[in-house]
């Protein structure tokens, strides 16, 4: 008898109950319901998202930390990562120059706020002031040093990426430097530190349908959908500038890996959906740090470039920064020339570096982007307050692929990636199953192994058989 096929609604109740991508899918669509139907009742559903995004936060520090040491050492030369982080940097810095030039090309031809003829003195300047919580861009000075750790417990206290890379560059360095025989016990506990920190990333991933539908509901029901009404050019610019941007991305991908952009969206296609959810891509970090390792990435090109490009590399932002600048003018009659938005893209350049993790981070870059021009009231920047929470999904996508193409091409251009294993992984070869279960691989392996296959891993000892007895 031919086997039994199982029914349409079997089908789709073990869909939603093995696919994370499903079940995230289902939130946002309820999510978007909810918020429609229901807002005040779906305004009160922001915590869900934000607890999943605190858990989520809790085990980034210490998991970049484990697989920065553990990079470096098993890598066993510091030279070569000090290469990857001069050659990450450039890559960042011609990544978010290209994309800030982009913006102003594109607001340049289509002009999103031309003809509105705004009267700047009728805005509410003390809402940015309440958005942004009276915070400030640092300066470059006041960046660097923040980057340097005052604690070692600090540093993950607070959770500054920058300053545990630090850390983790020192402790690393001193591992290679004392050698095997010196420390032979603390390389094998920080490894199966990441095992665990691992584990725990894949039980807090159960929850990310629910972060979704709360972070979803929430966003619907306090702006509505008729604010895309009202901001509709701006918005289709926006997202246009932003799929030409990533199809620069994937060229550029496929001139230096030789791999396909698409491919690695329908392999990262849940962590995509689940930053798109929240509109935070330090949600998903820990998981595509797992697929980039399984993907061929070295542990160190990946540990080091990905929460560097957190930082350093927020590429929809600097579309978003650069469009939104020429929109406000725009807005309120004032036409910049040529020289003025060469210096939007000089200022935008050093203040998009400091805004990670501030809120209000967008307003104080465009405000002090303003202020630096002197021809657009300080206030006009309220415009955007209606407009910018429908931008994350934009800056979000964009920022998580321009960092995820800064590893595989870095690592390219190091030697630190395995081309064959990536084409595989991407190709759906090697599946990565890890939504539901946090201690288990493919194939059974579990651990470090079963994320990063490709990775050359300490060997066990040999065990030799005893020779037989003479006589």
């Amino acid at each position: 008898m031919p086997p039994s096929v199982p029914s349409l609604p079997r089908r789709v109740a073990r869909t939603l109950r093995t696919s994370l991508f499903a079940q995230v899918l289902c939130a946002l669509v309820l999510g978007i319901l909810v918020g429609k139907l229901w807002p005040d009742t779906a305004t009160a559903l922001q915590p869900l998202g934000d607890g999943f995004t605190r858990l989520i936060k809790t085990v980034i520090s210490p998991l970049v930390f484990c697989v920065v040491v553990v990079g470096i050492a098993k890598a066993g030369d510091l030279k070569a990562f000090g290469r990857i982080g001069v050659k990450a940097l450039i890559w960042f810095e011609v990544a978010s120059t290209a994309a800030l030039v982009i913006g102003l090309v594109a607001a340049n031809v289509v002009g999103p706020g031309k003809g509105m003829n705004v009267d700047p003195s009728s805005l509410d300047a003390a809402a940015v002031d309440q958005t942004t919580g009276g915070g400030h861009l640092p300066s470059t000075t006041e960046f660097a040093l923040n980057a340097l750790p005052e604690s070692f417990v600090g540093a993950f206290a607070e959770n500054e990426l920058l300053q545990v890379l630090i850390l983790a560059c020192l402790v690393g360095a001193a591992l290679l430097h004392l050698g095997q025989t010196r420390v032979p016990k603390i390389l094998p506990a920080i490894d199966q530190a990441q095992d665990v920190i691992f584990t725990v990333v894949g039980f807090i991933m159960r929850l990310a349908p629910l972060a979704v539908f709360g972070a979803m509901a929430h966003l619907v029901g306090n702006y509505g959908l008729g604010v895309m009404k009202t901001y509709a050019k701006l918005i289709v610019l926006c997202y246009v500038a932003a799929a030409l941007f990533v199809a620069l991305l994937a060229v550029a991908l496929r001139m230096v890996t030789g791999l396909s952009l698409w491919k690695f969206l329908r392999y990262i296609r849940e962590e995509m959906l689940l930053a798109l959810g929240t509109a935070s891509t330090e949600s998903v970090m820990p998981r595509v740090m797992q697929k980039l390792r399984r993907a061929g990435a070295r542990d160190d090109a990946v540990g080091l470039v990905l929460p560097t490009g957190y930082s350093f590399n927020l590429d929809g932002a600097s579309l978003y920064l650069s469009i939104g600048t020429l929109f406000i003018a725009q807005a309120v009659g004032v036409d910049l020339s040529l020289g003025q938005q060469i210096t939007v893209v000089l200022v935008l350049m050093l203040t998009s570096k400091g805004m990670a993790g501030i809120p209000g981070s967008a307003f104080l870059a465009l405000s002090a982007t303003a202020s630096s021009l002197g021809a657009i009231p300080a206030g006009a920047v309220a415009l955007l307050l209606g407009v910018d929470r429908i931008m994350d999904s934009m800056r979000v996508v964009t920022n998580l692929l321009g960092n995820c193409v800064a590893v595989f091409a870095v690592s390219r251009w190091e030697g630190a990636l395995d081309t064959a294993q990536a084409k595989r992984a991407l190709d759906g070869e090697d599946t990565f199953e890890q939504p539901d279960d946090g201690d288990k691989g493919t194939g059974g392996e579990t651990g470090a192994d079963a994320l990063a296959p490709g990775i050359p891993a300490q060997k066990p000892k040999e065990v030799k058989e005893p020779a037989p007895e003479a006589g």
